[in-house]
């Protein structure tokens, strides 16, 4: 049997468990760790029975709840190199140090170790090439001591983006986990290295694909032949201009690394989409700048030639509760 439950769908938070009859996978942990707990028992999940979770970009609405989660059940995290690495400096920003505050170390560093050379009965000064070479030096070893690769236990202990296992993956390159199989495909978003899935299980293929600009030829050929869809419907257009966000947001939200309107997951729809999944699922949709029955009937007219009583059974995913399982 293979199930497919949105936990939750929207900008304050995404994540959908996907099980095959011996393996469950978290996709995105946007919700802290004791909701995505509380919604999975609602929805018949249980946490403990999770295999891995795989991530689809950094922002916090699709992390912000993975480190406590992947640490509380002693799981593998996935991701690409690219969005681990941004999610590790949104963790744990580096400290920046002024060119004054790195010549005011230099000299003093310089300053002791001519005192220390004084006091083995060692003449000379230190020119300004010493104390370049000095702060070289402190570099160096700084450099040395964040490339540790096994940091003291107290260094773990502190460290946020601490996880019991990280493992990475390619846009294009699929893997598996357990027996369910993984074809993670690059999307547009503002993002590091923003990517959507594609899940096989018994035969059965799910596809996730949210934030999204627009939908590229690569994206269209990934989201063929599936039996569920789960699909970005972010905003109307009429709704975002003439709503509250700052006009710097409302153009990254319409650019080709922003969100798909109603209109554009439409258009797929109705002109590249081959009408097969059994459930197409409307997702991440905007509190702000859409409406749930705009969504809809958007789709439902996109939709309306590919009537079926066995395929594109419409569904919208929500923010606030789980969708019931979808079983095949």
């Amino acid at each position: 049997m293979v199930r497919f439950t949105v936990l939750a769908s929207g900008s304050k938070g995404n994540s959908t468990v996907v099980s095959s009859g011996s393996t469950r996978i978290l996709v995105d942990a946007g919700l802290s760790c004791r909701e995505l707990f509380r919604r999975m028992k609602l929805a018949g999940e249980d946490p403990e029975t999770l295999d891995a979770i795989v991530i689809t970009h950094e922002h916090s609405d699709h992390v912000s709840g993975v480190a406590v989660t992947a640490r509380k059940l002693g799981i593998p995290v996935y991701f690409t190199e690219g969005t681990h690495r941004a999610w590790m400096r949104w963790l744990t920003p580096r400290r920046q140090m002024s060119y004054a505050q790195w010549l005011e170390q230099c000299r003093r560093q310089a300053a002791e170790r001519q005192a220390e050379a004084e006091a083995a009965g060692e003449e000379g000064e230190l020119d300004e090439t010493d104390l370049v070479a000095e702060g070289e030096a402190a570099t160096a070893e700084i450099v040395a001591i964040a490339a540790d690769p096994v940091p003291e236990a107290s260094t773990v202990a502190k460290d946020p983006a601490w996880l019991p296992a990280v493992e990475y993956f390619q846009s294009g390159v699929p893997f598996s986990i357990g027996d369910i199989a993984i074809s993670p495909f690059t999307t547009s978003h503002d993002a590091a290295d923003p990517v959507g899935f594609v899940f096989q299980a018994d035969g059965v293929r799910l596809a996730i694909a949210t934030d999204l600009g627009y939908i590229s030829p690569n994206v269209k050929a990934q989201l063929q032949a599936v039996d569920l869809l789960l699909l970005e419907s972010n905003h109307d257009l009429e709704m975002l201009r003439d709503g509250p966000y700052p006009w710097s947001v409302k153009q990254r939200v319409l650019s080709r690394v922003g969100h798909l309107s109603n209109d554009a997951a439409a258009t797929f729809l109705e002109q590249d989409y081959d009408g097969q999944a059994a459930y197409v699922i409307l997702a991440h949709l905007s509190e702000s700048n859409n409406l749930p029955e705009l969504a809809r009937v958007t789709a439902e007219r996109a939709l309306s030639g590919r009537a079926s009583l066995l395929a594109n059974r419409l569904l919208l995913a929500c923010q606030h509760e789980p969708l019931s399982p979808i079983y095949f």
